[in-house]
């Protein structure tokens, strides 16, 4: 093939990989995200304030009436997913009634929960300002319904469930939703290890006694144990959830999410793979939904049943051994963020529909524990002591030697040796550990000092001799890496680890230690270099006591 041809091939393949994503909602079969109403388009929903908004023709409804449902914008959309949901219960992501349509060329039904045009969509990315439908009350309807919609200006525009009004049943007094939830129930860490199995942060506490306490309680209900019941509890500005998993990372885990919307909270089940965003998982899964916010904190409850008959579905079973993750962090407009610290961790599987237990959790692996404190022991110890060895007591031991080598080498090469293998060891195995949990640049300094740091001893074993005329690159290469793996890469690499959630270091006074501790490392090198140079002076000053011979091997040893 030319290589106008593959230069073609090239184009087109990049033109399809960009193409697909942009596309794959364009025609509004979205029946994937019925349950969180989110777009899969790679960037966050809008948070300011929408142009759009949904309008009834009534606030009154009796089953089996049909109430029109208009969606208007002061600006132009391309597309869009309503839906209308129980007010009383928004936990619960069923859907309520369904739709008729008044335009078929723009508009289309979606099957929701096993429900046949229980939501609207639109047909393509032509563009509009105003969507009218009906919808039909259904016979067993809730006492309040509320509609939502998510609305897509343009790929990378959109806002995420907009909440639109709430229609009651005749003879209901409006009210706010949230007050038939939950009632006065408390959660108690009475009974955890002996009629159900709890998780709490810290070990000990009590979420009836401290809002601080992180609590995840199971256990099984019914004559047959055939469902189970969770009860999830602690501090979050957003939301809190566990998920289940079959090792100690995140990615391929069975999510269950408590997420604060205003004044309510959703609790939806979901299903997390490898990296991306939780795919909702709650049609017809969850049940005995109740949840409660208070003084800071949500607490909610929520039952499944044990085995899942719906084969295609991804959630698991519960009769198996899995680790178990408790994590929290912010939310807006019902969308979860990533967790603001590093998620607590059980220490073993627990069966799940085994007996009770009272389990235990790190929110710091040891092995996380262990990088941190090999790379300051690295940094702190071995590598400054042999650097500063090297740098300014070489000319101190000129001629002493041990074994045949000079005094200051047997001491240096053992400390940077020591200081190359507490890199390898501190970094090898967690290299692949910090990447896979996103830790930002810090891994990629840490793959930077480890490098340069492995190329010293490669440049000492092909030096040149001393009284080389190219021993002088040597000389500039070895004190250039030297100084920046040292004091440039190395301390931005420790700086940026310190921040790590994950190691779970007392801030900001860890940061300040650090900081006192470089501070001094450059005072008193900036001092041994001072002192040096005036050593330097004091020997020009007095070289009519030397010949020219003797003043250049002291400058030399002394520079060097």
């Amino acid at each position: 093939m030319s290589p106008m041809g593959l230069y073609c091939l090239l184009f087109i393949s990049v033109l399809v990989c960009y193409w697909v994503p942009a596309g794959c909602y364009a025609d509004g079969k979205v029946t994937k995200v019925c349950g969180s109403m989110e777009p899969h388009h790679g960037v966050p929903s809008q948070t300011a304030h929408s142009p759009y908004s949904l309008e009834t023709n009534s606030t009154k409804f009796s089953p089996g009436d049909q109430i029109k449902v208009t969606l208007v914008g002061t600006s132009y959309f391309e597309g869009f997913l309503l839906q209308a949901r129980d007010a009383a219960n928004q936990s619960l992501v069923s859907t309520v009634g369904t739709f008729t349509l008044t335009n078929l060329k723009k508009t289309q039904l979606l099957t929701c929960n096993k429900h046949q045009g229980s939501a609207v969509s639109h047909t393509s990315d032509a563009r509009q300002t105003e969507v009218v439908v009906i919808w039909n009350a259904p016979t067993y309807a809730p006492r309040q319904v509320q509609f939502f919609v998510t609305v897509v200006k343009h790929y990378s525009l959109f806002w995420v469930k907009l909440p639109g009004p709430i229609i009651y049943q005749h003879g209901v007094t409006p009210h706010p939703p949230h007050v038939t939830t939950f009632g006065l129930l408390i959660f108690t860490s009475e009974g955890c290890g002996q009629s159900k199995s709890c998780l709490l942060d810290p070990p000990g506490c009590d979420p009836k006694e401290d809002p601080h306490c992180f609590f995840l309680s199971m256990t099984t209900e019914g004559p047959d144990k055939m469902s189970m019941v969770f009860e999830l509890s602690g501090p979050a500005e957003g939301y809190i959830a566990f998920a289940l998993s079959w090792d100690k990372w995140m990615g391929n885990d069975d999510v269950y999410m408590c997420v604060k919307d205003g004044d309510r909270v959703l609790v939806s089940a979901a299903f997390v793979s490898g990296r991306t965003h939780p795919e909702d998982q709650s049609e017809s899964v969850l049940s005995s939904v109740s949840w409660r916010l208070a003084d800071g904190h949500i607490q909610c409850r929520l039952s499944r049943p044990v085995k899942l008959t719906n084969q295609k579905r991804a959630l698991y079973d519960l009769d198996k051994d899995y680790f178990l993750f408790l994590a929290n962090g912010h939310a807006q407009y019902g969308k979860v963020w990533k967790h603001s610290q590093q998620p607590l961790i059980s220490s073993h599987r627990k069966h799940l529909t085994g007996p009770p237990e009272i389990l235990r959790g790190s929110r710091a692996p040891i092995i996380m524990k262990m990088h941190g404190a090999l790379m300051l022991l690295a940094w702190m110890l071995t590598g400054s002591v042999g650097t500063f060895i090297a740098s300014f007591y070489k000319s101190d031991w000129p001629n002493q030697t041990v074994f045949g080598q000079k005094i200051w080498f047997q001491v240096d090469i053992p400390y940077t040796n020591r200081f190359i293998f507490q890199l390898v060891r501190a970094q090898g195995p967690f290299l692949l550990l910090l990447n896979m949990l996103h830790a930002g640049v810090h891994p990629y300094l840490g793959c930077c000092v480890l490098t340069l740091s492995l190329t010293q001893p490669v440049m000492a074993a092909i030096r040149p001799s001393p009284d080389s005329h190219s021993r002088y690159i040597f000389n500039w290469g070895h004190w250039g890496v030297g100084y920046i793996v040292s004091f440039v890469t190395a301390v931005a690499a420790m700086f940026l680890g310190m921040r790590q959630s994950s190691l779970l270091l007392p801030q900001p006074w860890a940061t300040h230690v650090l900081i006192g501790y470089v501070t001094w490392l450059a005072l008193f090198r900036s001092l041994l270099l001072m002192h040096r140079h005036i050593y330097i002076k004091k020997c020009m000053k007095t070289s009519d006591e030397f010949d020219d011979t003797e003043l250049f091997f002291m400058t030399k040893n002394t520079v060097k």
